[in-house]
């Protein structure tokens, strides 16, 4: 199954930690002969103590990821759009989503001035693919994938930002939304469930759609 490739360059699966969208985003680059642009979350030195003491760590945390993904747009933008389709496992308009839950009302001052400075000129995604799924799930992946830097994340933490993610997509209307309930559907392991997911896309026809298969 292809996609519309005249229709979609450049797509971006978001979600919270360890609802899949990385390996869902290598996956579809891969089935689109496309280009893979990854957050690098292992090169934020400051991630690991971030997730022991979030007051002290959110600020240089945020702004390393900051300028990471500014960097990284900042080449989006330089490649040729019209021959190469483009799958990111990152929305930049997001970062914000995480200051606003970490940071102090100074930190946030702060954050904001250096975010309208560094903010990439470059067209907002022609479609985004929202992952969900509860807090005891996202949890239980984390676990299960061990990733040394998120052995201290909290379901508490996870609950927080699945509900900012949840309102910040209630009001996005940059790009085109379709929002997938990922509790039943294994992106990675299931051809079924990937060639369902695409056929979701093919079939979408508006601004905003739910998929959510019991």
């Amino acid at each position: 199954m292809k996609l519309k490739l005249e229709k979609y360059r450049h797509i971006v699966v978001e979600g919270p930690i360890g609802v899949g969208k990385t390996s869902l985003a290598q996956r579809m680059a891969a089935r689109l002969s496309g280009a893979l642009l990854l957050e690098k979350p292992a090169e934020n030195p400051f991630l690991e103590k971030f997730y022991v003491d979030i007051p002290r760590y959110a600020l240089p945390t945020q702004l390393f990821f900051l300028f990471q993904r500014a960097d990284q747009l900042q080449g989006l933008a330089q490649m040729d759009m019209f021959t190469t389709v483009t799958v990111s496992d990152f929305l930049f308009d997001k970062d914000q989503l995480f200051a606003g839950l970490t940071l102090n009302d100074p930190e946030y001052d702060l954050y904001q001035r250096i975010y309208r400075h560094l903010q990439p000129k470059v067209p907002p995604p022609d479609l985004v693919i929202y992952l969900q799924a509860s807090p005891a799930t996202l949890i239980e992946r984390v676990k299960r994938r061990g990733s040394a830097f998120e052995k201290n994340i909290s379901e508490e933490y996870l609950a927080r930002l699945t509900d900012s993610y949840a309102r910040f997509f209630y009001q996005y209307e940059d790009a085109p939304v379709m929002m997938i309930n990922s509790e039943n559907l294994n992106f990675v392991d299931s051809l079924d469930d990937f060639d369902l997911l695409l056929q979701q896309v093919e079939q979408m026809r508006g601004p905003r759609e739910y998929f959510n298969r019991g």
